[in-house]
């Protein structure tokens, strides 16, 4: 039997299914546990010291136990201190991205995903360089600075040569005042010298989710194809790290397996990051299996309510609090409100999941991998998120000044983050302002800014950033940054 190691390189000592049993049987039989549970919310709650706001983060017992808490009261402080963490280290910026889509080529079976290679009736499509440029162009059109990229497995018509080829072009088109400052890329698992091909390519953050942490489940949902290789697939990230990419991404699919083991799992899994190469995931996210061609989310027993899934976003944000956090279009607007309050610092806006999606007038759906909820527009997005009291932030410029890593997480659990981000935030919104907004967005943007200005404790960083967004308003595109 594995025994439970987090600095082991074998994924089922690090994901020990013994360990994850007896951290579920301790959290059910402490649930109600009250002496417990406060000192877990005590430990987990923002401190602030002389050097600014500090935060313990939970390890995956005493998250799960959290999770596992249904005692209302408790819950609600659950939520309160998941949004006074979110707010410490992330403010009120929330980062705007779009997935582009690649190519739906792929010779996996995955059960629960409509571009297994057995579905017959699903177009195949993979993307030329032309349409890459197509499809960028409109993406630069509706405003977006970051994407990520996603691509079916498959060797023959997928190969890393073209996925670097897709970021080379990515990188070289500038439209207008557009231009796409990071591109992230959510490929399958590969080998450490093809991480360092992408890291090369100057991605940004690789991200690969796990689905589920149950090897039993994860083999019987991957029944064929290079995916089924459970180990392979979950020691991917460390091999991502040994290739140079130090700002990786998690997330499982909640839904497939029982949530409170993916829960654990995932905990685990940000914990071994942290012990083996001195910092955990840089982003978290929160997918759940929708509706999609071929893909029926009833078949599957494990599917989860919104209030459960509020909860599970708020544990993550506990447990992880230095995190960013990610929610899609995958969600509906109304969830998408509730869990922004929880601990989510990036969403996407004007999003469409099927190849050669964006440069299409109307919405395609026959190469859809999943039913998109939230179908607003960017600037309908924006323009929602700033009514509710969030800066949309475009920016990039951590990936473009070497804030990535363990400097971006010494930055972060400092504070001093802030003094780059909130700034940066306001200048790129600015930007999007200018160029692209309706002109209920805009009005609604720039008395935002003007209100969040004043927040600037430091007076010269104020000053300088309100010179570069009169110069931005001026026209001046000039790279300003912080």
């Amino acid at each position: 039997m594995a025994v439970y190691d987090p600095k082991s390189a074998k994924a089922e000592e690090f994901i020990n299914d013994e360990e994850i049993k007896q951290t579920l049987k301790f959290a059910e039989e402490n649930k109600n546990n009250i002496e417990l549970i406060d000192a877990i919310l005590e430990k987990a709650r923002p401190k602030k010291n002389e050097k600014g706001t500090t935060c313990a983060g939970l390890t995956h017992r005493e998250a799960s136990v959290l999770l596992a808490c249904e005692i209302p009261e408790k819950v609600e402080q659950i939520y309160k201190i998941a949004e006074e963490i979110k707010l410490a280290f992330y403010g009120n910026r929330i980062v705007m991205f779009a997935p582009l889509y690649l190519s739906n080529y792929c010779v996996n079976g995955c059960v629960y995903c409509p571009y297994h290679y057995k579905n017959k009736h699903i177009p195949r499509r993979k993307l030329t360089q032309e349409e890459v440029r197509r499809e960028v162009i409109a993406l630069q059109d509706m405003g977006h600075k970051r994407l990520a990229i996603e691509s079916g497995e498959d060797p023959v018509n997928n190969p890393i040569e073209y996925i670097l080829e897709c970021i080379k072009t990515i990188y070289s088109i500038k439209h207008k005042n557009g231009a796409i400052r990071r591109v992230n890329v959510n490929i399958a698992a590969t080998t450490v010298e093809n991480y360092r091909k992408l890291k090369e390519a100057g991605i940004g953050t690789y991200i690969l989710f796990q689905e589920t942490y149950h090897k039993e489940s994860y083999e019987k949902l991957h029944p064929t194809g290079p995916k089924h290789n459970y180990a392979y697939h979950t020691e991917a990230m460390d091999r991502a790290m040994e290739g140079g990419i130090d700002d990786v991404g998690l997330g499982v699919l909640f839904g497939l397996e029982m949530y409170k083991y993916e829960f654990a799992g995932l905990i685990m899994h940000a914990e071994h990051l942290e012990a083996v190469h001195g910092v955990g995931p840089h982003t978290i996210s929160v997918p759940r299996i929708k509706h999609a061609d071929d893909i029926d989310p009833a078949a599957f027993d494990n599917s989860i309510s919104d209030e459960i899934f509020a909860k599970i976003t708020a544990c993550i944000r506990l447990a992880v609090p230095y995190t960013g956090m990610i929610i899609s279009t995958r969600e509906s607007e109304e969830v998408r409100t509730k869990l922004l309050r929880l601990g989510i610092s990036q969403v996407s806006g004007g999003s469409r999941t099927s190849v050669g999606g964006y440069a299409e007038e109307e919405r395609p759906h026959d190469t859809e991998q999943f039913d998109v909820s939230d179908q607003r527009t960017l600037d309908q997005v924006v323009c929602w998120l700033m009514e509710n009291g969030h800066i949309p932030s475009f920016c990039t410029a951590c990936y473009r000044e070497g804030r990535t890593g363990d400097r971006f997480m010494s930055l972060c659990k400092s504070g001093q983050i802030l003094n780059c981000c909130h700034p940066n935030a306001l200048m790129t919104l600015t930007e999007y302002l200018v160029d692209y907004a309706s002109e209920k967005t805009k009005k609604v943007g720039f008395e935002l800014i003007e209100k969040e200005l004043e927040k600037i404790p430091n007076e010269k960083v104020k000053r300088i950033a309100r010179e570069n967004i009169e110069s931005i308003k001026n026209s001046d595109r000039r790279d300003f940054r912080f």
